[in-house]
C-alpha cells in the first residue's frame, strides 16, 4: 500500500439539508459523510445491484450513451498505450439499459472486462431522476452528470469547474493534489488525452519512482477521500484528482459549476496559443513577456488603468459579453492565416 499524505477534512453531513456558501466556496476538498444518504437511489443500491439498476431504468430516456471498455489485463486503468499515440481502451455508443444488464451480469464473473459510462448528463438521459435525487446549490445552475461501471482507475487530472461528487453505489477513492504539484505529477500530452483533460502519467497504485522520481515530492501533499454510498466530496476547481472505483457496481452523480459567466473562454485555450506564440522564444524575451503577462493578467487590476478615459480602454475594461465577442473576432482574424 502506497503511503499518500493524509485524509481530507471530514464533516458529518447526515443532517445537512442545504449546503452553505462557505462549504461550496471551500478552497480545499471536504468529505461530507452521509450527505445524500436519504436519496432513493442510494437506498436501492444498498438493497441490491438489481434494485438500483431497475430504479435507474425507470428514468431512462433511451438516448445513446458512451461506453468505455478496457481489457481485464489492464486492471481497469484507462490510459495510454506504450507509444502514447493510442489508448488501451475503446469507446462506443450504446443504450444505457444494455450497459446496466451487462454490469449486473459481470458482477458474477471473475473474468469480466472493465467498463463504465462516464459524464452523461442526467437531465437528458434520466429525466425525472433529480426530482427524487438532488442537492440544491442555491443560485448555481450546475451541469449534473452520472457515472457508472465496475472497477476502474481514472488517471489524475483537474477540471476548471467546481465539483460536488456524490457516491450513489459502490466505493471510490479520490487521491487529490493541489494544482501546484503539476511539475511532480509528470503530465502527459495535452492535445491527445484519454477524455479531454491532461492527465498525470504516474500509476498511482504502483508508482515507478525511477521513471517518475519527483513524484515522491508530491506524495506528502496528497489528500485521500474514501467515499461510501451516501457520501459526497466537495472538490474545488483545479485540484488534481485520481479516482479509483473498487466494487463491481459503482454509480456516482456529480455537479459541476463555474463562478464565472458563460462567455468566458476555456483557460486551456490560452495554453495552446501561448505554446504557439511564447514557449520557444529566446529566454530573454520569455522573461520580458512574463512581466507583461503579470501586468495585464495575473496582477491586481484594480485602478491600474485609471489614467485612460473609460471609453478609451477597449478590452482593458472589465470583460462582458460584448467585449468577449470582439476579442474572439480579433483572434479569429489573426489566427486565420
Amino acid at each position: 500500500m502506497i503511503n499518500y499524505g493524509k485524509s481530507v477534512q471530514v464533516i458529518d453531513a447526515r443532517d445537512i439539508n442545504t449546503l452553505s456558501e462557505e462549504l461550496l466556496a471551500s478552497d480545499e476538498p471536504i468529505l461530507l459523510k452521509g450527505l445524500v444518504r436519504h436519496w432513493p437511489a442510494v437506498s436501492e443500491g444498498l438493497a441490491s445491484h438489481k434494485k438500483l439498476s431497475d430504479y435507474i431504468k425507470r428514468f431512462y430516456s433511451g438516448i445513446p450513451v458512451v461506453l468505455y471498455q478496457c481489457d481485464k489485463e489492464k486492471a481497469g486503468r484507462y490510459f495510454y498505450d506504450d507509444d502514447y499515440r493510442s489508448l488501451v481502451f475503446k469507446a462506443s455508443r450504446t443504450k444505457l439499459d444494455r450497459v446496466l444488464d451487462e454490469l449486473s451480469e459481470a458482477t458474477s464473473r471473475v473474468d469480466s472486462d472493465n467498463f463504465y459510462v462516464g459524464s452523461t448528463t442526467v437531465d437528458d438521459c434520466l429525466p425525472g431522476f433529480r426530482q427524487e435525487n438532488d442537492i440544491p446549490l442555491g443560485k448555481r445552475d450546475p451541469l449534473v452528470s452520472i457515472w457508472l461501471g465496475n472497477q476502474s482507475r481514472v488517471a489524475a487530472h483537474f477540471d476548471a469547474p467546481d465539483n460536488l461528487a456524490c457516491c450513489v453505489a459502490g466505493r471510490r477513492t479520490f487521491t487529490l493534489f493541489p494544482i501546484d504539484q503539476i511539475d511532480n505529477l509528470y503530465v502527459g500530452p495535452i492535445d491527445f488525452t484519454p477524455s479531454g483533460q491532461m492527465i498525470s502519467t504516474v500509476d498511482f497504485r504502483n508508482p515507478d519512482l525511477e521513471k517518475h522520481p519527483k513524484f515522491s515530492q508530491a506524495m506528502p501533499h496528497a489528500l485521500i477521500a474514501d467515499l461510501e454510498p451516501g457520501d459526497a466530496l466537495i472538490l474545488p476547481s483545479m485540484w488534481w484528482h485520481h479516482v479509483e472505483s473498487h466494487t463491481d457496481f459503482n454509480v456516482l452523480v456529480n455537479y459541476w459549476w463555474r463562478a464565472v459567466p458563460s462567455y468566458f473562454d476555456a483557460p486551456l485555450d490560452a495554453i495552446y496559443h501561448s505554446i504557439l506564440a511564447l514557449r520557444d522564444l529566446p529566454e530573454r524575451e520569455k522573461q520580458a513577456w512574463r512581466v507583461v503577462f503579470n501586468h495585464f493578467i495575473f496582477d491586481d487590476q484594480g485602478g491600474k488603468y485609471d489614467h485612460i478615459p473609460e471609453g478609451g480602454r477597449g478590452i482593458l475594461n472589465h470583460l462582458d459579453e460584448e467585449s468577449a465577442r470582439k476579442i474572439r473576432m480579433v483572434l479569429l482574424n489573426k489566427l486565420n492565416r
